[in-house]
């Protein structure tokens, strides 16, 4: 369905930052209208980045406010802004509390709740929780990138970039001009930046609104901490005495660094300095490593070495009672995808439990219980993201269910319990009167395939609860959702090729009529062990795409987690075999039993992994697809196994490097079922997009790809960013995404 035919038109008034007026602190003109026209209820790629984003987020310490962040996106100015919002805990009288021409983020509850404190060009600033009283805290001239207060507030750890010459070397001063860079190891770029500088965590004292003494936890050392590209400063965390900060990093240069996952959790004693692993013992000396050969068959893996955490350990988080130190703790060295377990650490005894053990999925977010006796993490199970418990002997319990995604936590204490506004009643509000003296509640991110995310309060003690029994204290967007028709998203299941269980999500166009046939899309999912649960994307959005007509099938193919190890796991060194088989055999089963589904009318999206999968089926389709479209997909595996910056995935998922002559098998069939070998089979329409600045998966790939298709005839298209990375970040392109994505699908399929 195309939107300029559709007849009933309305403006949609949408709330947005005004950033072309410079204001001051105090200004009160700060929140502007911008009228967005729309042909129809339908979802547009202008409303989709006219909404609001609920980031960060800081529960006061009595339990009664919170103050939370939210970004805007200027298209016209091709830019955002982020400001920060106070309310009641449970959502009522909510204020503006940053209105300057500056973004603020990541507030942080200082003085007892007597002020806050947040991040301001990249200095910290406070304020009173009323707004006013702004006070600058910090003058770095590197600017800092994150803070965390010790427990007393008298002392404070920064998160600032040093220079880094590991792997480029200093630049000349003499030629300060010059744009050449000197490379003597890997890990030279990463991401999408070339690594000059790195980050540092710095110690400070607080004193008379200054920061005083500041000492560099890492001085002299070559690391990151944070660890790039994504850390932040939930990789540090202080005790509660104050007296020593833990830590998460990889002590690795060069082609050490680029081929390992090996982070660990570090103590650093504030008043000595000294830095202790509590990873691994004093005397631990690595295996040797051939970083040509997968890292599963090294040493390193082996199982008396397991015992030593080779794999990733990060995010450490103090118990409220100081006794233990809880943190996300991945077995393997080199596997970025195996299971993330949470790890207790006993600071006296200095024993680690595993404690989500008896749950066979991925510990994502984690947050200590105000007794320190349970911590409440999120986890996919089956293609939704919920909320569980687990005591110190790991004993785990399910609190909440439904089609949703839960994505960050605190807990606090909070004696009022939950407000009336929930609407609980019968079994609920019992359990809720019931547990009232020990009232403390989850305030957590929550969102879906259809809404963004908002905040809502959980309470930790009742049963399995569902979305109706969540109090929603944020509703961002509520203006726009008012003025749009959204699809259903259904559940259903099928029987792989091979007889086993698979679950895939059919998302529906709006006013969506069963007698109808629409023009259907395979979704291939990225990672390529990342869940296909119940997320919602600015990009990938399934709404946007149901709203211009079609209906959207995304599998939870082999590969993803949520269902099992062993069914997450079976994709490594399998890339074209099993996961290919359940993306048709999806689609298929969509075919036969949805008879909405127009099979003549079929498309096949997806973007990393999936753009990979679209390039790959484009040459053993059978002619199912009408169209293709690929984003930062790799095309040539040769290619891709020393062209990604981050070696450690490839040696990882292909066994073997290219110019080994001893490959395993699963190499031999890595490299020989390369989509770049079965170009001569491909036969149908395809627009390739990439980013130059994505070092991940490099932009020669879409380049070949694209290059191949038209040298043989193929229609197709090529959209190139010479500003974006893996992802695109710019409103203007992320329009341009959108439209030119909706025009190559219309073009073919309708």
């Amino acid at each position: 369905m195309n939107l300029k035919n559709i007849r009933n038109t309305f403006l949609l008034s949408i709330s947005f930052l005004t950033l072309s007026t410079p204001m001051s602190a105090q200004s009160s003109e700060f929140i502007g209208k911008q009228n967005i026209e729309l042909t129809s209820d339908r979802m547009t790629p202008e409303a989709l980045w006219a909404m609001g984003r609920i980031g960060a987020y800081a529960v006061s310490p009595d339990g009664t406010k919170v103050i939370y962040q939210v970004g805007y996106y200027s298209v016209k100015q091709n830019k955002s802004h982020h400001v920060l919002y106070i309310s009641n805990i449970d959502g009522s009288d909510k204020q503006l509390l940053t209105k300057s021409k500056l973004s603020e983020t990541d507030a942080a509850w200082i003085e007892g709740g007597e002020r806050v404190a947040f991040l301001r060009g990249g200095q910290i600033w406070t304020m009173k929780p009323d707004g006013t009283d702004y006070k600058q805290l910090s003058v770095e001239c590197e600017g800092i990138e994150g803070f965390k207060f010790s427990p007393d507030g008298k002392k404070i750890v920064i998160i600032k970039q040093v220079p880094s010459y590991a792997s480029i070397q200093q630049r000349p001063l003499d030629l300060p001009k010059s744009t050449g860079l000197v490379i003597n190891d890997m890990n030279y770029r990463h991401w999408d930046e070339y690594v000059e500088t790195i980050p540092h965590p710095f110690v400070a004292d607080v004193v008379d609104n200054d920061l005083l003494r500041l000492k560099d936890l890492l001085e002299d050392e070559p690391y990151e901490c944070p660890v790039k590209p994504f850390g932040g400063i939930e990789q540090i965390d202080w005790s509660k005495d104050g007296k020593t900060i833990a830590y998460t990093s990889r002590k690795k240069t060069g082609v050490e660094y680029a081929t390992s996952t090996d982070t660990d959790i570090y103590l650093y004693n504030v008043e000595t300095g000294k830095t202790t692993n509590i990873c691994k013992p004093a005397d631990y000396k690595e295996p040797e490593i051939d970083p040509s050969k997968t890292m599963a068959n090294n040493p390193v893996n082996s199982e008396e070495n397991l015992k030593n955490n080779p794999g990733y350990d990060q995010n450490p988080q103090y118990s409220p009672d100081g006794k233990y130190i809880a943190w996300q703790s991945m077995a393997r060295n080199g596997y970025e995808a195996d299971r993330n377990r949470l790890c207790v650490y006993d600071v006296k005894t200095g024993t680690k439990t595993y404690v989500t053990e008896s749950l066979d999925t991925n510990v994502d977010a984690f947050v200590w219980s105000p007794t320190g006796r349970e911590l409440y993490f999120t986890a996919v199970w089956h293609g939704t993201t919920q909320i569980y418990s687990t005591n110190l002997q790991g004993e785990v319990r399910k609190i909440t269910d439904g089609q949703h995604d839960f994505g960050s936590l605190q807990v606090f204490l909070s004696n009022a319990g939950m407000s009336s506004k929930s609407g609980k009643s019968g079994r609920a509000a019992k359990a809720s009167k019931r547990n009232k003296s020990t009232a403390y509640q989850i305030l957590a991110e929550r969102h879906s395939m259809s809404k963004a995310a908002e905040l809502y309060l959980v309470n930790p003690s009742l049963d399995v609860q569902t979305a109706e029994q969540h109090q929603q204290i944020t509703d961002e967007n509520a203006h726009i959702y008012s003025k749009l028709s959204f699809g259903n998203v259904e559940e259903h299941w099928c029987k792989s090729f091979d007889g086993k269980d698979m679950l895939y999500w059919v998302i529906l166009p709006p006013n969506f009529d069963a007698s109808k046939k629409y023009p259907t899309l395979l979704f291939c999912e990225g990672g390529p062990q990342s869940p296909v649960s119940q997320f919602w994307s600015y990009r990938w959005n399934f709404q946007i795409m149901a709203a211009h007509g079609y209906v959207v099938v995304a599998p939870n193919r082999r590969g993803l987690p949520g269902f099992g190890s062993e069914w997450c796991e079976s994709i490594s060194g399998d890339w074209t075999g099993n996961c290919m088989k359940d993306y048709l055999t999806a689609i298929d089963d969509a075919c036969e039993k949805l008879p909405y589904v127009d099979k003549d009318k079929l498309g096949c999206v997806g973007a990393s992994f999936g753009g990979f999968s679209v390039y790959y089926l484009a040459g053993h389709h059978d002619k199912r697809f009408k169209a293709f479209i690929a984003h930062d997909g790799a095309f040539n595996l040769e290619s891709m196994y020393t062209d990604t910056e981050e070696a450690w995935f490839s040696n990882w998922e292909y066994d073997d490097a290219y110019w080994n002559k001893d490959q395993t098998a699963r190499a031999k069939k890595t490299y020989e079922n390369s989509p770049h070998k079965f170009v001569d089979k491909w036969d149908t329409p395809i627009l390739c997009i990439h980013g130059e600045k994505d070092y991940r998966i490099n932009a020669n790939q879409g380049f070949g790809a694209f290059n191949a298709a038209r040298l043989r005839g193929i229609p197709a298209q090529l959209l190139l960013y010479p500003d974006e990375n893996h992802w695109v970040l710019k409103p203007q392109n992320g329009i341009l995404w959108q439209r030119t994505f909706f025009e190559w699908l219309d073009k073919w399929l309708k």
